[in-house]
């Protein structure tokens, strides 16, 4: 009996071992062993967000000890240049494309998501993440930019996109007594990667370097290998539920916040004909594009607005400290940057959570409200040089931001039902690509503007933080404009049972414990979420032992 990996059944009645039909769960299977397959996959794909580590050391991969530079140099003739050392410049396109493509891949693919399913879509995230990953090992072998820019910025954003929506829907119909927090527990993971993969890359890069390399591009190709087996293994994992299931001994709610909560279902096709659904984009994308903006200048915001403070030395500006005082405000600097991504990563699961409690809306009234206080209050933190307030005030928007992303997925829902959440998350993704263009040349034109005026230290970030209070003002008008859909917007009853008929028949049991239901931490669950926990464990105790230098 064949167990082909085309759309078509095998002979003998077996569906193919990608095909969607194929994973759908049967009874006694544990719905809480689908957050850490979620997991195994964020935690690869969220290694984006680290990729800085690898910027310098690139920067002299011929030159080795210093960097080989051309003064001539173009951003065209640096991707093909094998005689001279990339900038930072050059090589940080590759951040502005991984996003850029997330958002493109998940809005083109998310509806072929629904249709092929997530254990599918895992395995093609897993061939393009690692697969760009390889190629960009021989782009650095070879001294090739624009086989980087391809390998890991185009092929590698895809399976970001890919890898990143993968899970939304499956975890939203297997957890909805706990949409927000389920989706909260996988994105999560998307903001921890860093964490795990940055540390553990400066780790292999000083094991391979010698001297004649830079050891970046053999720290790829481990990582490749590591991170394919990791994401396979979570994509085999994934699994979806019968039509029609729900966890043992709940009850949809009869009522719901405000009406916001929908048990009806609106097609793909239909969704982003809604002003809802452009009102929901507008407030991911200022959201985002504020609290992207903060995390491209942490260091350097932290270090011109304190300057000598940081090192016992008030009143002397960054620009007057010595080399050896330079290097100590850059270390404490570094540590505000781990901090603000610890309270990324828990603001995920944390707001996300509480939004099963608060309703989706509410939370981000809470995020542009609280947000503007805080905008509003740092330069007076700044000038009064209140450097915890300061920094409290940041983590807090950073943990916001990072709750915007894990909270909007429950979010559309609630408002367009579950049936095709995924596909649409994804082509609401496009206003993530829209806010990592968006929210950093705001941020870095304004600043250069005031550099260019004379401004320096506890004021030369007042105007970029008013603006940015002035973007989450207009997301909270969006955001509170967003109001249930009118009837004619949702899909027929017969329409939707027809698209779940092949779900329901392949396993029966529209409900039923599966496991044991609202708890499942058994051994085989426990086990499977060691398996992730214990690396997130590992990246964040590392990064809260050089972000706690910021308090000494």
């Amino acid at each position: 009996m064949s167990l082909g990996l085309t759309g078509a059944v095998a002979p003998g009645g077996a569906h193919p071992l990608l095909s969607r039909e194929r994973i759908v769960a049967k009874p006694g299977f544990n719905r809480w062993l689908v957050p850490p397959a979620a997991l195994a996959i964020h935690l690869c794909i969220g290694m984006a967000y680290g990729f800085s580590v690898f910027w310098l050391p690139l920067s002299r991969s011929l030159g080795i000890t210093a960097s080989k530079t051309c003064p001539d140099l173009t951003l065209l003739s640096a991707l093909v240049t094998t005689t001279c050392d990339w900038r930072v410049a050059d090589l940080g396109w590759m951040y502005t494309l991984f996003f850029v493509f997330l958002g493109a891949a998940a809005a083109v693919f998310g509806g072929w998501l629904e249709r092929a399913g997530p254990r599918k879509a895992g395995i093609a995230a897993a061939l393009c993440w690692c697969g760009g990953m390889a190629i960009s090992a021989v782009g650095i072998l070879t001294h090739q930019l624009w086989m980087m820019w391809l390998g890991s910025g185009v092929i590698g954003g895809i399976g970001l996109g890919l890898g990143y929506i993968s899970p939304v829907s499956t975890l939203i119909k297997w957890f909805p007594d706990r949409r927000g927090m389920a989706t909260g527990m996988a994105i999560m993971g998307f903001g921890g990667g860093a964490l795990i993969g940055s540390p553990l890359a400066a780790i292999l890069m000083d094991s391979f370097k010698t001297p004649t390399s830079v050891g970046v591009w053999q720290t790829f190709l481990v990582m490749a290998a590591g991170y394919f087996v990791f994401m396979m293994a979570g994509a085999l994992g994934y699994r979806v539920p019968p039509a029609g299931w729900k966890p043992e001994g709940w009850t949809p709610p009869a009522s719901n916040k405000a009406g916001m909560i929908t048990h009806r279902h609106v097609h793909l096709k239909d969704a982003h004909k809604t002003a809802q659904f452009w009102l929901i984009w507008a407030a991911l994308c200022l959201n985002v594009s504020a609290g992207i903006g903060v995390i491209g200048i942490a260091s350097p915001m932290l270090q011109e607005i304190f300057g000598g403070k940081l090192v016992g030395a008030p009143g002397v500006g960054f620009a007057a400290l010595d080399a050896g005082q330079k290097a100590q405000v850059a270390a404490i600097a570094a540590g505000f940057v781990g901090l603000l991504s610890l309270f990324n990563i828990g603001g995920r699961f944390f707001w996300a959570s509480l939004s099963d409690k608060l309703g989706r809306k509410t939370t981000y009234s809470v995020f542009f409200l609280l947000g503007i206080a805080l905008y509003a209050a740092a330069p007076s933190f700044a000038a009064a040089g209140a450097q915890s307030l300061f920094v409290l005030s940041f983590c807090i928007i950073l943990s916001m931001y990072g709750g915007g992303f894990a909270t909007v997925p429950a979010y559309l829902a609630d408002i367009f039902g579950t049936q095709f959440v995924g596909a649409i998350h994804g082509r609401l993704l496009t206003a993530w690509s829209t806010a990592g263009i968006v929210g950093p040349v705001v941020v870095n034109y304004i600043r250069q503007a005031q550099v260019d005026a004379g401004v320096s230290g506890s004021q030369l970030y007042d105007r970029t933080m008013y603006i940015l209070a002035g973007m989450l003002a207009l997301g909270f008008v969006a955001n509170l404009l967003v109001r249930p859909l009118k009837e004619r917007w949702f899909m027929k009853e017969a329409d939707v049972a027809a698209l779940e008929a092949k779900g329901a028949a392949v396993a029966g049991a529209p409900s039923g414990s599966f496991g044991i239901g609202r708890g499942g931490l058994t051994p085989m669950a426990l086990a499977a979420w060691a398996v992730v926990g214990i690396p997130i464990a590992w990246g964040v105790w590392n990064t809260l032992s050089k972000a706690l230098i910021i308090f000494r």
